[in-house]
C-alpha cells in the first residue's frame, strides 16, 4: 500500500490528474503517415511488454475453450479464417482471398501460402476441416459446438442424426476450404475469427492425447506469438513468432504476463513500474479517472446469477424470480464496483448491435426490474409449491479473485430481503469451470462475453441442447424462437424474435442478469497500438509496439 501512496503524491504534485487526452484515442492510434521517427526510436527499445491477467488460462485447446482468460491467450497465439482488425471488424487472416455465392450460403475460402505452424509446417484447409469436425463430434459433446451451428448440417452431426461427411466444412485441396451453411449468416466471418474456428493439427493431438494444449510443449502455434515458459498459476510469456505469415507486423519481441488474480495487487505493480498496463482495482477508479493512463473499456458481457435448475429448490420459477427481483442491481454498481460498470436490463448488453446497427438494448427495452415485497410473495408461493417451510442454505459458487466483493453484496442483499443464508464459495477458475459443467453447484457467479456482436451470441446459449447452458433452464418456446432466427434472413423481424426470447428468459429467470461489464485499465503512454474488443478476446497484440519508455523511466 505504502507503494501506491508515494505514486499518488506524484501524480498529485505533477498535475497528472487535472485531464490530459482521452485514452480511447491514445489505444487507438495508427502509426503516423510521418512517423519514420518514431518507428526508427521504437526500433531501438527494448520491445517487451509487460501486463497482468487474473487468472489462468483453463483450457488451451481452441476447441474445448469457452472462457474470457483462455480466449485472451489463444487470440495471440492462433489465427483463424480471419483476424478482427482495430475496428473489430473481419480482415483475411489465414485466409488470403474468398468468394461467397449469391445466396450467402457458400464460402470459398483461399488459405495463405506463406502460412505456417510454429514447426515450420504449412497451414492447410484440411487443418480447418479437422478442426471444426472435431469441435462437434457428438461422442466429445463439447460447450463450444454450438458457435460451429451454422455449418450445414453442423447440428444434426452433433446430434448423432447424420455422419460426419454431411457436415458443410470441406478441403478440397491443401488451400481451398469450401464452407455451406444451413442458411445465411450475416455475422459469420467475423465468427471465422473466434476460437471454435481455428484450425488444429491431427497429427500433433494424436501425439499428445488427452495432454494436448496442457503444455506449451504440446500444442503448435499459427498466431503472431508462441507460448513458452508457461509456469501454471503464476505466468507466461508470449513469443514472437517468426514462422507467422505477417510476422514483419509484429513488433513485440514478448509479453511477460503475470498471474494476479487480485486487482489491487495488479495495481501495486504497475505503479511500482513493474508492468506495463494492469486492470485497476475498482476503489481507484475515481482517482484515476482524468488521468491519460486511465482507461476505460466497454465490454460485450454480462455478468449473471446461473441456477442450477437440475435443483429442486431452483427448479421452481417463482423462487428463481424472487431472487431477480430482490437484487438491487443499481446499488451493486455504484457502490460495489465503482467503476462504470451499468445494472443489467436484459441477457443482451446496451453495448451490442441489433438491426441496421441500433443497440440491441433499444428494440428489447428494459426487462429486469428491483420489487422487494413481490419477491417476498413468490418466495413464499414457490416454497408452497415444492411443499417446504423452510428455506436450504444456498452455496454460491465465486471464482477466487475481486468478485468475491460481488458475491458478498449479493449475499447481503438476499439475506435482508429474502432472509436466505448464502455460503460463498471460492474456488479457482479452473475447478468452477469444472463443478458448473458437472452440475456441482446451487447459484455461480458468471461473466459469459460474447464471441461476436450480435444478440444471439448471448441468447443461444439458453437453448435447451447448448452446451453452455450449464444451469439447464429450458423453454420450448424460446428455443423455437432461437432455432427460427438462425435461419432468418429478414433481419428486423429476427431481432423481433430474438427480443421475444430474451423476455421469456428474463421473464422465467432462467438465469439472473446483474451488471454489463465496464473494465477500467491503467496503461503507460509508452504502449502503443494495442487495440481492446467489446467481444471475443479482450485484447489484440499483433500491432503493438514499445515507444518512449527509456524516457519515461528516466523522468521517474
Amino acid at each position: 500500500m505504502r507503494r501506491i501512496c508515494s505514486f499518488f503524491a506524484v501524480l498529485l504534485a505533477s498535475g497528472l490528474f487535472l485531464g490530459g487526452c482521452g485514452p480511447i484515442e491514445q489505444i487507438r492510434e495508427w502509426l503516423p503517415e510521418t512517423g519514420k521517427e518514431t518507428h526508427a526510436r521504437a526500433e531501438k527499445e527494448e520491445q517487451v511488454l509487460r501486463l497482468t491477467t487474473e487468472a489462468e488460462p483453463p483450457n488451451l485447446d481452441s476447441a474445448e475453450a469457452i472462457d474470457g482468460n483462455s480466449f485472451n491467450v489463444l487470440n495471440n497465439v492462433m489465427e483463424g479464417l480471419m483476424r478482427l482488425d482495430q475496428d473489430n471488424k473481419p480482415q483475411p487472416a489465414m485466409a488470403e482471398d474468398f468468394e461467397v455465392s449469391d445466396d450467402k450460403k457458400t464460402y470459398t475460402f483461399q488459405i495463405r501460402e506463406g502460412a505456417r505452424w510454429s514447426d515450420g509446417k504449412p497451414v492447410t484447409a484440411q487443418d480447418f476441416e479437422y478442426a471444426w469436425k472435431r469441435a462437434l463430434d457428438p461422442e466429445k459433446k463439447l460447450e463450444s459446438a454450438y458457435i460451429l451451428f451454422p455449418l450445414e448440417n453442423a447440428r444434426a452431426y452433433y446430434s448423432g442424426q447424420l455422419p460426419v461427411t454431411a457436415v458443410g466444412v470441406k478441403a478440397l485441396d491443401d488451400r481451398t476450404l469450401r464452407v455451406r451453411l444451413d442458411e445465411p449468416v450475416p455475422y459469420f466471418l467475423s465468427l471465422t475469427a473466434s476460437a471454435a474456428y481455428y484450425p488444429q493439427r491431427k497429427d500433433i493431438i494424436e501425439k499428445f492425447g488427452s495432454d494436448y494444449a496442457k503444455e506449451e510443449d504440446k500444442m503448435v502455434y499459427n498466431g503472431p506469438f508462441v507460448l513458452k515458459d508457461w509456469e501454471h498459476e503464476q505466468s507466461y510469456r508470449l513469443v514472437k513468432n517468426e514462422s507467422y505469415w505477417d510476422a514483419g507486423s509484429v513488433k513485440l519481441d514478448e509479453a511477460q504476463v503475470r498471474i494476479i488474480p487480485d486487482s489491487v495487487e495488479a495495481t501495486n505493480l504497475y505503479t511500482s513500474g513493474e508492468v506495463d498496463m494492469a486492470p485497476l482495482s475498482d476503489s481507484l477508479v475515481q482517482a484515476f479517472k482524468g488521468n491519460p493512463e486511465f482507461v476505460p473499456v466497454e465490454r460485450g458481457a454480462t455478468f449473471l446469477l446461473l441456477y442450477n435448475t437440475n435443483m429442486t429448490f431452483f427448479s421452481n420459477t417463482k423462487i428463481r424470480k424472487a431472487f431477480s427481483l430482490a437484487i438491487d442491481r443499481e446499488q451493486l454498481v455504484q457502490d460495489v464496483l465503482k467503476n462504470g460498470s451499468r445494472p443489467a436490463k436484459g441477457m443482451v448488453p446496451d453495448s451490442i448491435s441489433g438491426y441496421n446497427d441500433e443497440p440491441f438494448r433499444k428494440q428489447a427495452g428494459k426487462l429486469l426490474d428491483t420489487d422487494v415485497e413481490e419477491a417476498r410473495r413468490l418466495l413464499k408461493e414457490g416454497m408452497q409449491e415444492l411443499g417446504i417451510s423452510y428455506l436450504p442454505q444456498i452455496e454460491l459458487n465465486v471464482n477466487d479473485d475481486d468478485r468475491k466483493k460481488i458475491a458478498l453484496n449479493l449475499k447481503q442483499q438476499l439475506k435482508s430481503t429474502l432472509g436466505v443464508d448464502i455460503v460463498i464459495n471460492p474456488k479457482t477458475m479452473k475447478q468452477k469451470l469444472k463443478a458448473e459443467q458437472a452440475g456441482y453447484f446451487h447459484l455461480s457467479l458468471v461473466r459469459w462475453i460474447g464471441r461476436y456482436n450480435d444478440p444471439m451470441a448471448f441468447l443461444e446459449i439458453g437453448h435447451s441442447q447448448s452446451r453452455v447452458n450449464l444451469g439447464r433452464w429450458s423453454d420450448p418456446t424460446f428455443d423455437k424462437l432461437i432455432v427460427q432466427s438462425k435461419f432468418n434472413t429478414d433481419l428486423k423481424k429476427r431481432d423481433t424474435d430474438l427480443a421475444k426470447a430474451e423476455e421469456i428468459v428474463m421473464n422465467q429467470a432462467g438465469v439472473s442478469p446483474l451488471f454489463y461489464e465496464t473494465q477500467a485499465y491503467i496503461q503507460k503512454p509508452y504502449v502503443k497500438n494495442l487495440y481492446r474488443s467489446p467481444v471475443g478476446a479482450e485484447y489484440t497484440l499483433k500491432w503493438v509496439y514499445i515507444d518512449g519508455r527509456v524516457e519515461a523511466e528516466s523522468v521517474n
